[in-house]
């Protein structure tokens, strides 16, 4: 799996990162995800590969602007771009109206459908959205409704023990391919290949955890058991988090590092950054919320940052990739 950071920070924008939004695509699919969409999403995406006609669906956390002020743009703009294709829209139900509002006060017209999924349905894993992802949602705890996406493989291709095949006098051709897909192979020596003998244990399947706004990551350690990538918010380091007081409700790196250090999940991104902090030394810098994560975590730690993009390789191991990958 694959995912860019389309926006990075939380509140406002800062003249390097973007409100709330990032691109996700799963091993080998063509169409791809947007989770959230912030002010100025779309401008972004022009500075990257993604493209609105190959989009599937767009999720959006919480109603929060900076999560989805920039969603009747987008829409507009893939109108405007000849999209025919329908989109799926999932989020809390309040968005249906919010869209609806604008599509009639600005006399919008869309030549797409637009499917919209109450967030709720999702959680209770009763609606498929993408063919290639299972898609869960966790509520989370914010000023407002506020959720967590889950997003994971839906198959995992098999593989061939080679080495026995080899062993076993049977060299790569029709019958290697027959077993890949399961199928009982008899050679003409009048031996039967049985393929369940040849195929390898699958591996588990990617999954991905992308939260929305939320001042207890702990809600996510259920979740997160079986999840190789949590990306969450750290808006706060803990001391300004302490000043602040809890009115915004949000998570501090240190809160977010626990939750995923108790779950061990391996891999651990944070994002949602206040802008505030800055590349500067001292304490309001990132480095400052990197010191803080990495007292909690020894996991793969990432500050995320506009445009950088990672990819999770089928062994679980998250890496970030050059832009022009």
């Amino acid at each position: 799996m694959k995912f860019q950071f389309l926006g990075t920070s939380s509140g406002t924008p800062s003249k390097t990162r973007n409100v709330s939004g990032l691109a996700l695509s799963a091993h080998g699919g063509r169409d791809w995800a947007l989770v959230d969409c912030g002010e100025g999403t779309q401008h972004r995406i022009l500075g990257t590969n993604w493209s609105l006609h190959a989009l599937g669906a767009v999720f959006i956390t919480h109603l929060h602007g900076d999560h989805c002020y920039g969603l009747p743009g987008l829409l507009a703009s893939a109108g405007m771009l000849n999209r025919t294709a329908p989109l799926t829209i999932v989020g809390p139900a309040p968005l249906r109206r919010f869209l609806d509002g604008v599509i009639e006060t600005t006399e919008l017209a869309l030549p797409f459908a637009l499917h919209f999924v109450d967030v709720d349905a999702v959680a209770a894993g009763d609606a498929p959205v993408l063919p290639g992802l299972a898609v869960r949602a966790t509520p989370l705890s914010h000023r407002i409704p506020s959720y967590a996406y889950s997003l994971t493989e839906r198959e995992v291709a098999t593989k061939l023990d080679a080495a026995k095949l080899r062993a076993t006098g049977v060299a790569p051709g029709e019958a290697w391919g027959r077993l890949q897909r399961g199928e009982d192979v008899a050679l003409p020596d009048g031996r039967l290949l049985r393929a369940a003998d040849f195929l390898l244990a699958p591996r588990r399947p990617s999954k991905i955890i992308v939260g929305g706004d939320n001042d207890t990551p702990d809600l996510l350690l259920d979740e997160l058991r079986d999840a190789h990538v949590l990306v969450h918010e750290a808006t706060y380091t803990q001391a300004v988090l302490d000043h602040v007081g809890p009115g915004p409700r949000h998570s501090s790196a240190r809160m977010t590092a626990r939750t995923a250090a108790a779950a061990e999940v391996p891999n651990l991104v944070l994002t949602h950054f206040s802008p505030r902090y800055s590349q500067a030394g001292g304490p309001l810098s990132m480095a400052a919320i990197e010191e803080e994560a990495r007292a909690e975590y020894g996991g793969r730690l990432f500050l995320a940052r506009d445009f950088d993009r990672y990819r999770l390789d089928r062994d679980g191991v998250l890496a970030p990739v050059d832009a022009a990958a």
